[in-house]
């Protein structure tokens, strides 16, 4: 009986230990990166097309900016344009075409 005793003291002495070296451990940079990118991402995948009309009733009438959006677990994308027609440019985008980004206009 003795020699399972001290099997089960030396086990958790043994656990104890790596616990605490895992909660003290100074990581190196390479261990830093290779947890930082096996992180869980996101697995909701948003597509949006938001319009942003001119608020300007002098300068730059019927301009406005068009962004297009899409993040999920394959990464994050962001475009930003200025147009003339920013609905007309909107429409007329092969991501609007595709059907699957949401139109909002602001």
């Amino acid at each position: 009986m003795t020699k399972y005793l001290e099997y089960d003291v030396v086990m958790v002495f043994v656990s104890s230990i790596l616990t605490l070296q895992l909660k003290y451990k100074i990581m190196t940079r390479n261990e830093l990166k290779t947890m930082w990118f096996n992180l869980p991402t996101q697995t909701e995948i948003t597509k949006t097309i938001l319009v942003e009309l001119s608020k300007s009733k002098e300068f730059w009438v019927g301009y406005g900016e068009v962004t297009i959006t899409s993040d999920g677990p394959n990464g994050y994308r962001h475009y930003k344009t200025h147009q003339e027609f920013p609905l007309k440019y909107a429409l007329n985008t092969k991501e609007y075409k595709s059907g699957e980004y949401q139109l909002a206009i602001k």
